[in-house]
């Protein structure tokens, strides 16, 4: 702990309660349940709703100042930096639930040192 006059830093108490809890971190819970629904999502037929969601790209622009940042534009940057070049690549990882699970937990314990 890092003491000053009456002020305790929280940085360490949280990296010690979440190492000795086992308790993940909610941006890693999150991409992790991100990444398990893509997985079901992928499996599914290609005119499924869920499916045909995936690929939509609305019409217009946004307003002035509004972020681009989107869930898909995120889901796009991190499918390229876990090794897959489209989709389709995804889509037969996806296939193999077990082999699905173990590159999803690959996946989101190479990225804990982003955060």
């Amino acid at each position: 702990l890092h003491w000053y006059p009456h002020i305790i830093s929280i940085k360490p108490l949280l990296s010690r309660y979440s190492e000795t809890s086992g308790v993940a971190k909610i941006s890693e819970e999150i991409r992790r349940r991100r990444w398990n629904w893509i997985g079901h999502v992928l499996r599914k037929e290609r005119n499924n709703d869920c499916m045909v969601a995936m690929g939509w790209q609305p019409e217009g622009k946004r307003k002035i100042g509004r972020p681009k940042t989107t869930w898909r534009r995120t889901a796009e940057q991190e499918r390229r930096s876990a090794g897959w070049t489209s989709w389709a690549n995804a889509r037969r990882t996806a296939e193999d639930r077990t082999a699905w699970r173990l590159r999803v937990a690959a996946l989101c314990a190479s990225w804990r040192g982003e955060d």
